[in-house]
């Protein structure tokens, strides 16, 4: 049922090599040839509870390229988790194609069977890539399924949620810049304005915000772009923007040696995840820079914090509510960060792991 295919290493590391490197528990490889399903799942710890993480679809170059994504995206949900005080481990999951074309009602299920074999370890929910509708076919086949519709008791699409707790990140990272924490007037662009993208640049409108949109999708760049007044500049064009702040809310990657001189913000806060393409150097570059970097897994957790409440008892007040926190504990690690001498993502990272430590030092993994 599971069949490990042969991978395009990564320069010169080995499978094992590679997800030894952050120490995860777990990586499962997926393959169905009858329904042509192809996906890897990445539990990276469970000490504070299951791994919860979305199913990401994407039409990946190469089978290498799958693996170190579905390795970096595991490992920042359980920091996600822990620095938001959740009782949650750290897992992701990939699917290879395109979402598209590729995925059906066979397909999604023979996917809910590999979850259910997992046995609890894991428990997905949507992602880049998947809908709410994708959880109602893979919760046929498994009951490790978060972020349902309303409809069958779940808490619904996450995006609204994920995107106010962007939003408050920004802000938070707004007062550190600027003194204040309005973004009236303010240029910002937005890299990606998907299901998250779409509704932090409706909240970015409401602020009377100057928003430039970018979007691999034409017809939902019209779409956004007619709606909320936002510019529509190229792909490429979005690094060379003379903004106040840069939003990056598609993949992860895009701060790296490329675009890194290219930059003219004075803040960086958006959704995506892993947006340092290498924490070690780029993390200390923003810093050079005099960039304001909010933590990707830190103010992005409103999504997580949305599907988690939904294991427990959905209420979308407390969730919002939760949500809003990110605002304080965004100013918590730029004051950590200072006094640390260290840059935004690693006193983000150490605060999370202090939290993965202590816990662990009571409970075994799950």
């Amino acid at each position: 049922m599971v069949e490990l295919k042969e991978v395009e290493l990564k320069k010169d590391k080995s499978v094992f090599d590679q997800i030894s490197e952050h120490n995860h528990e777990k990586v499962v490889f997926c393959h169905d040839k009858e329904t042509g399903l192809k996906a890897i799942i990445g539990i990276h710890n469970t000490v504070l509870g299951p791994a919860l993480g979305g199913t990401r679809m994407w039409s990946y170059a190469s089978e290498a390229e799958a693996l170190d994504d579905v390795l970096r995206l595991s490992r920042g949900m359980t920091y996600k988790a822990a620095i938001s005080g959740l009782n949650l481990g750290g897992g992701k999951a990939v699917i290879i194609g395109d979402a598209k074309k590729d995925k059906n009602e066979a397909f999604l299920r023979r996917y809910g069977r590999f979850i259910k074999n997992l046995n609890g370890a894991y428990i997905t929910a949507e992602d880049v890539g998947t809908t709410t509708k994708d959880m109602e076919f893979i919760r046929m086949e498994t009951e490790h399924v978060a972020g349902l519709p309303e409809s069958m008791g779940g808490s619904g699409d996450p995006s609204p949620v994920t995107a106010y707790g962007t939003y408050m990140g920004m802000k938070a990272a707004a007062k550190k810049a600027f003194g204040s924490d309005s973004l009236e007037g303010k240029k910002i662009s937005v890299q990606g304005v998907g299901h998250v993208g779409g509704y932090l640049v409706e909240l970015l409108a409401k602020e009377n915000a100057e928003i430039f949109i970018t979007d691999i999708y034409e017809d939902r760049l019209r779409e956004v772009s007619n709606k909320y007044g936002a510019k529509v500049v190229s792909m490429d064009e979005i690094y060379d923007l003379d903004v106040d702040i840069y939003s990056p809310c598609a993949l992860g990657g895009t701060i790296n040696d490329n675009t890194l001189n290219r930059l003219k913000c004075q803040v960086i806060a958006g959704s995506a995840n892993n947006q340092l393409r290498d924490e070690q150097v780029h993390g200390p570059a923003l810093v050079e820079k005099g960039i304001v970097y909010a933590p990707d897994f830190l103010i992005n957790a409103g999504g997580l914090i949305n599907v988690y409440s939904e294991l427990i008892g959905y209420n979308r007040e407390s969730a919002y509510a939760q949500t809003e926190r990110i605002y304080g504990y965004t100013l918590d690690i730029f004051n950590l960060a200072e006094r640390e001498n260290i840059h935004n993502q690693a006193a983000a990272m150490q605060m999370a792991k202090q939290r993965i430590e202590s816990i662990g030092k009571v409970r075994s993994t799950y």
